[in-house]
Formats: C-alpha cells, sequence, structure tokens
C-alpha cells in the first residue's frame, strides 16, 4: 500500500514567465488602478459617467470633476511615482548603495528649499521657473552629498552616502521650516505641497513638467545595460571598457531631471525610489535593462494605490499623500539599515 506524499514547501516553485509577459501584466493592473483612481472622490461617479466624458462630454459637473480634477491628478501620480522609481533604482544601480534614494539622500529635500527660497524672496513665481529651480536644487544637493560622502574613511561608501544624505536632509529641512516660520504667506501657499500632495493638480502643472519626465525617463532606459554593469563595481566596468565617468554623469542627469520634476509637480515624496527597487528585484534580480521599466510601472501603480488610500481613510477629509507613503517606506528603510547597509 502506498501513501500519498505532499510536496514540501521547499520544493514550490513559484510559477516563472518571461520578463516581457510581467512587464505587459504589471502595465494592465496600473490601467485598472488608474481607471479606479479616477471614479474615487467625494461624489461618487459611476463607470458609465467616466466613459462619456472621454466620448461625448457634455460640459456636466461629473465630466467637469473627471477631466479637470480627477484625471489630472491620477496621471500627476503615474508621472511622480515612475519618476522617483527609476530615480531610486539607478541611484541604487549606480551607487550599489541599498539605501540609495532621492528622499534619503537629501534631493527631494535640495529641491524644496530652493522651490520655497525662490517663493519666499520672489514671491508666486510661473510653474516654468519653479520647475527649473526644482531642478537646480536637486543637482546641487545630490553633488554636495557626494562631496561630503567621498571626504569620509574609505571614500563614497553605501554607508558614507547614507549618513551624508541623511545630515544634510537634516540641516536642509531646518532651513526650510525656518523660511516657514519667518514667512507666514510662503507657508500658507505650500503647507500642503511640502507634505507631499497631488491635491489640485491640473494639466497645466502636469504638462509643464512632462517633457522633462520623459526625457529623464528615456535617458534611464538607454542606460539600462550600463547601469548592470556598473552595479557590478566601477573596476570591473572600466575592465570592461565602460567609460564610468559618461554613465556618472548621465546618470546624475537623468536623476535630478526625474527627481526634480517630482518635486515640482508633488512636493518631496518620500520611500517610492527606495521601495520600488527592492519590489522589483524579486522578479528581476540584476539586468537594469528591465529593472527600469519595471520600477516606471510598479512605483506608478504604488502612488496610485497611496492616493487612493489617502482619499479613502479618512473622507470626506483626505490626507497627503506622502504620509501613505512613509507608513510603508519607513519601516522597510530600518529593515535595509540593519539587513543590508555595509561599510
Amino acid at each position: 500500500m502506498t501513501r500519498a506524499t505532499t510536496a514540501s514547501p521547499r520544493n514550490w516553485k513559484i510559477p516563472q514567465i518571461s520578463p516581457l509577459a510581467g512587464l505587459i501584466l504589471g502595465i494592465m493592473i496600473l490601467l485598472i488602478c488608474l481607471v479606479y483612481s479616477v471614479t474615487l472622490g467625494a461624489a461618487e461617479i459611476p463607470l458609465n459617467k467616466i466613459l462619456e466624458s472621454f466620448i461625448l462630454f457634455d460640459g456636466s459637473y461629473e465630466h467637469l470633476v473627471i477631466q479637470t480634477v480627477r484625471l489630472p491628478r491620477s496621471l500627476v501620480a503615474l508621472l511622480v511615482g515612475s519618476s522617483l522609481a527609476v530615480a531610486g533604482a539607478l541611484m541604487q544601480g549606480l551607487t550599489r548603495n541599498p539605501l540609495a534614494d532621492p528622499g534619503i539622500l537629501g534631493i527631494e529635500s535640495g529641491a524644496a528649499l530652493a522651490v520655497v527660497t525662490t517663493i519666499f524672496v520672489f514671491g508666486s513665481s510661473s510653474l516654468s521657473v519653479l520647475t527649473i529651480v526644482a531642478f537646480l536644487g536637486a543637482g546641487a544637493t545630490a553633488m554636495l552629498v557626494y562631496l561630503l560622502g567621498s571626504l569620509g574613511k574609505g571614500g563614497a561608501t553605501p554607508l558614507n552616502l547614507t549618513v551624508a544624505g541623511a545630515a544634510l536632509t537634516a540641516l536642509i529641512s531646518s532651513l526650510t521650516t525656518a523660511i516657514l516660520i519667518v514667512s507666514q504667506r510662503t507657508l500658507e501657499e505650500i503647507r500642503f505641497w511640502l507634505a507631499g500632495s497631488l491635491a489640485g493638480r491640473d494639466f497645466d502643472i502636469l504638462l509643464s513638467a512632462l517633457p522633462f519626465v520623459v526625457i529623464g525617463l528615456v535617458i534611464a532606459f538607454v542606460l539600462g545595460r550600463q547601469i548592470t554593469t556598473m552595479s557590478l563595481g566601477e573596476d570591473v566596468a572600466k575592465g570592461l571598457g565602460q567609460e564610468t565617468a559618461w554613465v556618472k554623469i548621465t546618470t546624475a542627469i537623468s536623476v535630478v531631471l526625474l527627481a526634480g520634476s517630482s518635486v515640482s509637480l508633488a512636493g518631496p515624496i518620500g520611500f517610492i525610489g527606495l521601495v520600488v527597487p527592492h519590489m522589483v528585484r524579486f522578479f528581476i534580480k540584476a539586468d537594469y535593462r528591465w529593472i527600469l521599466p519595471y520600477s516606471a510601472v510598479v512605483g506608478a501603480t504604488l502612488l496610485l494605490v497611496a492616493d487612493v488610500a489617502a482619499r479613502v481613510l479618512l473622507k470626506p477629509q483626505e490626507l497627503p499623500v506622502g504620509v501613505m507613503t512613509a507608513l510603508v517606506g519607513a519601516p522597510f528603510f530600518v529593515y535595509l539599515a540593519k539587513s543590508k547597509v555595509k561599510k
């Protein structure tokens, strides 16, 4: 008599699909989340009304809400989520630092300080001016973090860069807070934005940053093979004939474009760039030709879901989406700091 045997959990295998099929599946999930995001808000609008607003727009209240409020907000979430996730993946691959992220290394804080300072000194500025100012702040902060990290023992190690980024973030945040305390007008204009918010975003804001995001993403995707090589170590990359200096410069340009655009669109939203690349590596281990587009899709999906949660948890009031991403990202940051950072 034979006994039936059960498979050991150790022998279970996750079904494998091709990277392209997985990416297509991710895009389909993203589109579903996008439609769901457009349906949610203070007023319940059925799906058929959403479809009618695109096909037979009649200027009714529901159609106006969809076209001028919810759709732009959801598209901004998509753009910001993909930008931050790709920027984080680029930084982690280039520096081999598992904690690299536009927020943790101070790039978002630098962009935010530049925007706050501009509004404080010159008053309300145009969207194009604030976007350029955010780029300048992000770029200056990135260079300063790398310089400070290089001064430590062993050079720009992951630990040195993380410590330098944390210290500079604290300093920049203090300066930003000081400006807001001095200027009540500035605080009133951007206090919700500083927490990371997608509320009130329209197509004008979206279109002002769209060219910079597209350029940053194109550069990132073109660099996929080079970042894969750099992730093996700079010496290995040089041995394979790669021009590492040009890769670093081009990657920095892409990161500044993506992070600066994100800050100008929605303020400093943390942890998307940290969490998403690690999520993607559960499926794509080391090939940045796939990690980068996967990060774009997963980052956009994650921020859309976070924005939906921010709208429904305290309905009819809403939370800044930056609060929702922090709730997920902060414990993940502690886990990575304990398990993966090496001197």
